[in-house]
């Protein structure tokens, strides 16, 4: 709506005087991409804020066209947010705006009219670089916090809160997974061996205790391809190894079986993955890994997600393995369970020797110590392991009633 042009008054002490003559921008009608040069001024006295004031939008005449003079209570008109690099935009009621590169002058009115405050401190921060660059810093600390110690926590408890239904569900899928044949076959250990390892485990299951329906699955770690004995075993096998899934399956490949030198030393092995399964290591390890977004199968239970998601634990575990503090709360299960069945670690601390050195003949003292950088792996080294173990063994009177 056109009017008359309004008798100018005295502005408020509070606003900036470029914008009291007039800061020159362009005008957009909102019904075409044509714009049009244009100054905007405030006419008013007292508090801005109050709405009394008025904004007096004046557009240049052009070619065909007369200028014009539009108003509007200064209340009802709004500002974007600023952004580096483009003209501060001015919205006025009838759908058309006001774009001007006079920054200072709107920054001024906005503070004067008491709007975007809270922007103008977010805009104070971008452009003071000692600010900035502190930001940059504090939030990579809460990243870095986050994923240290946040992610990790939040694993622990969504695996704590994973019903039982579930893991069962993880286990039964992620076995059908592995035994497409890529990671591990059929064992070849005659059926009393198997009768007599499966006795055996029994007794740790039992000792571990937690509910857990324990079973010990016996296979072949470097599985030919269609029983083929002269075709190499697939890329993916799982070889020498042991490993629980989160319900409690254990599986032990063949090849470990023949790498020990006695069933304390296998005991020993299984004793460490049932404390895996008790304290919820393959659970939390996975959901910390796979991301945040997996964390809802604990809660929800679904059984359709945790079956997509079981698919993801074989490769998982096989690839990562378990963090330094999961491995050494598991060797302290299995140096209890060795220590109270057997008297003594060493069984354990001579198979690890010979897994960390893919030697049969190998034992504890082969492993003289670690790589220089282990310190940063994510997992302890075999020779750390076995000195954890051996200080179970020596401190075991002191141990023995915790």
């Amino acid at each position: 709506m056109t009017t008359p042009t309004p008798t100018p008054t005295p502005t408020s002490q509070s606003l900036a005087a470029p914008f009291a003559q007039g800061v020159e921008g362009v005008y957009f009608d909102g019904r075409s991409s044509r714009d049009r040069a244009a100054t905007l001024r405030v006419l008013g006295s007292g508090d801005l804020s109050s709405g009394a004031p008025l904004a007096v939008l004046r557009v240049a005449p052009t070619d065909g066209e007369p200028g014009s003079e539009q108003q509007w209570p200064l209340r009802q008109v709004q500002f974007d947010p600023p952004l580096a690099g483009v003209r501060r935009v001015v919205k006025l009621p009838d759908g058309g705006r006001f774009e001007t590169n006079d920054d200072r002058a709107i920054t001024a009115l906005e503070a004067a009219v008491g709007r975007n405050r809270g922007l103008r401190g977010v805009r104070r921060l971008e452009s003071d670089w000692g600010l900035t660059l502190g930001a940059v810093v504090t939030l990579g600390l809460f990243v870095w916090g986050f994923l240290t110690y946040g992610l990790p926590a939040m694993a622990r408890s969504a695996a704590a809160a994973t019903p039982r239904s579930v893991l069962t569900s993880f286990d039964t899928s992620a076995i059908e997974v592995l035994d497409n044949g890529t990671f591990m076959g059929p064992t070849h250990l005659s059926a009393a061996r198997q009768a007599q390892l499966q006795r055996e485990f029994k007794d740790v299951a039992q000792w571990a205790g937690g509910g857990y329906p324990y079973r010990l699955l016996l296979r072949d770690g470097t599985p030919q391809a269609n029983g083929d004995k002269d075709s190499p075993a697939p890329s993916g096998s799982i070889g020498t190894n042991a490993f629980a899934l989160p319900g409690g399956t254990v599986v032990m490949t063949e090849q470990l079986v023949k790498l020990a030198h006695s069933d304390r030393e296998l005991m020993g092995v299984l004793a460490h993955e049932t404390g895996h399964v008790t304290h919820r290591h393959s659970l939390s390890s996975i959901y910390q890994g796979l991301g945040l977004t997996l964390l809802t199968t604990a809660v929800t239970g679904d059984l359709i997600g945790a079956s997509t998601f079981a698919a993801a634990v074989p490769t998982w575990l096989l690839k990562n393995g378990y963090s330094r503090q999961s491995e050494t709360q598991s060797d302290e299960v299995a140096g209890r369970f060795l220590m109270e069945r057997y008297g003594t670690t060493k069984p354990l601390r001579d198979v690890l020797a010979r897994l960390e050195t893919e030697d049969e003949n190998a034992d504890e003292n082969s492993v003289k110590r670690d790589d220089p950088g282990a310190f940063l792996q994510t997992h302890p080294g075999t020779a750390e392991r076995i000195r954890h173990l051996r200080e179970i063994e020596q401190n075991w009177p002191q141990r023995r009633g915790k």
